[in-house]
């Protein structure tokens, strides 16, 4: 007997498909990453990203009124400084491209989230996520500049502190030092399953952060290790975390999953530059619809389990969604 149960029944029209519609994606979901230099008037193509520029602060805070008026919460900042060395100073400068562009954006955009990029690779001259010592990151001297970075980030006006580096006890250095100066409120996104990805070399480009030598597989965590992130994210957590982060997104869709399974904090992925840029690359060479793709890994992203996407399709999916 043919079964009695037929599903095609629920899937005759767009209507009836958005009824029984498992999975929302929403503009209140996403995070748009922007890229700060220094400069007047700047917008420099990234060309392994199309639509996607280092922009100085002037078009940034043109960017964030557009990002706001589609409905997206927030933007999170990484910084191309002028000048770079060994220790990574502007990181911490008080009046570097970050803590400046955060301060803008505060006095024209309101009501727009801010978050910032805790990392120093963009400020090394060698590329490397820390202070270097016998050819090699050194954890917990990396710890401190971290800490000064963030409290820079958060005096200027950050509303959250996302650190990327990937340094062993970095979360409880800036929660302490958050604390100690009176920003109990300032919630920290951490970037805490952060494997070393082949998927990062877009970003590298428009960031200028690639390493001068050697590779991260000595901080991002190996591609093949899994349980390892629940250990990671476990920690993070118990250090001071309100936000976990899997990164990348789209290969690592099962360990969104695990952290949305066994943690109780909001769950953010970051959808990443290669991810962007394969999609982009299909569509003009016309071997995919690159618009259909993107909608469906974005949905894939949400339905994994994540709360929170940082993705460079925000704006064109925002529009997409309000339509």
């Amino acid at each position: 007997m043919f079964p009695i149960d037929r599903p095609r029944r629920l899937r005759t029209s767009e209507t009836m498909r958005r009824l029984v519609r498992e999975t929302i994606l929403s503009a209140n979901d996403f995070i748009y990453p922007l890229f700060v230099c220094e400069g007047e008037n700047i917008k420099n193509p990234v060309s392994s990203m199309p639509g996607v520029f280092q922009m100085s602060i002037d078009n940034i805070v043109k960017e964030c009124e557009e990002v706001k008026a589609l409905g997206i919460p927030g933007v999170i900042l990484f910084g191309i400084p002028a000048y770079k060395d060994e220790m990574g100073s502007e990181a911490y400068n008080e009046h570097g491209i970050i803590q400046k562009a955060v301060k803008a954006i505060k006095e024209n955009v309101k009501d727009l989230l801010v978050i910032t990029d805790v990392c120093m690779c963009e400020y090394t001259d060698h590329g490397h996520c820390g202070v270097i010592k016998n050819g090699e990151v050194d954890n917990d001297e990396t710890l401190r500049y971290l800490a000064l970075e963030t409290l820079t980030h958060v005096k200027a006006g950050a509303d959250i502190v996302a650190p990327s580096d990937m340094m062993d006890g970095r979360v409880e250095v800036m929660r302490e030092i958050l604390d100690e100066h009176g920003y109990h409120n300032v919630p920290i996104m951490s970037y805490s399953v952060k494997y070393c990805s082949a998927f990062y070399g877009p970003f590298r480009e428009a960031a200028e952060s690639t390493p001068k030598f050697g590779d991260r597989k000595t901080y991002q965590m190996d591609p093949a290790n899994r349980t390892e992130g629940l250990k990671e994210a476990a920690l993070d957590i118990q250090e001071g975390a309100d936000i976990i982060m899997v990164k990348p997104a789209l290969p690592y869709l099962d360990i969104i999953s695990d952290l949305k399974q066994n943690f109780d904090r909001p769950v953010a992925a970051y959808h990443v530059s290669g991810e962007y840029a394969m999609v982009m690359a299909a569509d003009k060479l016309g071997w995919m619809d690159g618009h259909r793709a993107m909608m469906e890994a974005l949905t894939s992203i949400k339905r994994a389990g994540a709360d929170i996407i940082i993705t460079y399709y925000a704006k064109e999916a925002a529009k997409a969604l309000g339509k």
